[in-house]
């Protein structure tokens, strides 16, 4: 029997409903409205794509949005006085730098002079070592939106046999660490591999739950999944053009052959995809949130 396809798509939009009606309380309660900067550096295509698909969402729940085009030639100087002006601005709960940026900017400076309490990326060291020990204010966006796609699918995490293939700082570890903490969602038995890992498949054959974040088009087959298991395919791969020009699309999995031996599985595109900027909206209006707390 073929696989459930879990729509990362129609997840995000139920949990942008949630969004939306969050923060219009949050502005008639406290008078607050959650606030996101994005910055971009120069005019990568990808990059503009991305940002404006973000700006477009933001504006669509009812935030304060605010883009800085920044010229590709900036110095790294100027840079980092544009974000210290943003976390000084109490209008703004969410800053992202938009990756990657020009080879004369040092990117880990620029991402670790963010506050911490605006890093709605999750990409900060302190809120990655918040993670670690369970204490996270933020999870990084592509984790928390697979966990999120595993909760309100139902799959059972708890005690669960989950395999991580790719380490990665922005999915593989992160989601590794989320999936290992004892809370709701979480509670698994977790194996990261890599490209040094011996008997790849020995491994991915044990998965209940198998996250394929590998950078490698179709490098998961079907011998290598187990009867029954929920896999979630993170990689996105460009692989030809059809003959309007648009770009041909697969993900890390073999999905046609996959679907064919899992309970579940995750499609490329729609399925991890639009769950990424939903959980920076997520992570924005829990910035804005805590501003009460705090205050």
């Amino acid at each position: 029997m073929a696989a459930k396809i879990i729509s990362g798509a129609e997840i995000a939009s139920s949990i942008r409903e949630e969004i939306k009606t969050d923060a219009a309380k949050l502005k008639d309660k406290h008078n607050i409205v959650p606030g996101l900067v994005t910055i971009i550096v120069g005019k990568n295509p990808a990059s503009v794509s991305y940002v404006t698909a973000k700006q477009k969402t933001a504006k669509e729940l009812g935030f304060y949005s605010v883009q800085e085009d920044v010229d590709e030639a900036v110095p790294e100087a100027e840079l980092l006085n544009l974000i210290d002006k943003y976390n000084s601005n109490p209008q703004i709960h969410g800053i992202l730098v938009q990756l990657p940026l020009p080879p004369h900017i040092n990117e880990t400076k620029i991402l670790y002079v963010i506050d911490p309490d605006k890093d709605v990326d999750g990409f900060h060291p302190v809120n990655l070592g918040r993670l670690v020990i369970g204490e996270a204010r933020f999870y990084p966006c592509t984790p928390y939106g697979i966990q999120q796609m595993l909760v309100r699918t139902g799959v059972v995490v708890d005690g669960a046999e989950v395999v991580v293939v790719g380490r990665s700082n922005i999915v593989g570890k992160p989601v590794a660490m989320m999936l290992v903490q004892k809370m709701k969602g979480a509670n698994a038995t977790v194996t990261i591999c890599h490209t040094a890992t011996k008997d790849l498949a020995a491994h991915t054959r044990r998965a209940d739950i198998l996250i394929v974040a590998a950078g490698r088009p179709k490098a998961i087959t079907a011998d290598m999944v187990k009867e029954g298991a929920v896999v979630i395919d993170v990689g996105v791969n460009r692989i030809g053009v059809t003959p309007e020009g648009k770009a041909k699309l697969c993900g890390d999995v073999d999905f046609d052959a996959v679907k064919e031996r899992a309970s579940a599985i995750t499609p490329v595109p729609g399925g991890v995809g639009p769950m990424t900027i939903t959980m920076l909206m997520l992570n924005t209006l829990k910035a804005a949130q805590w501003t009460i707390k705090t205050a």
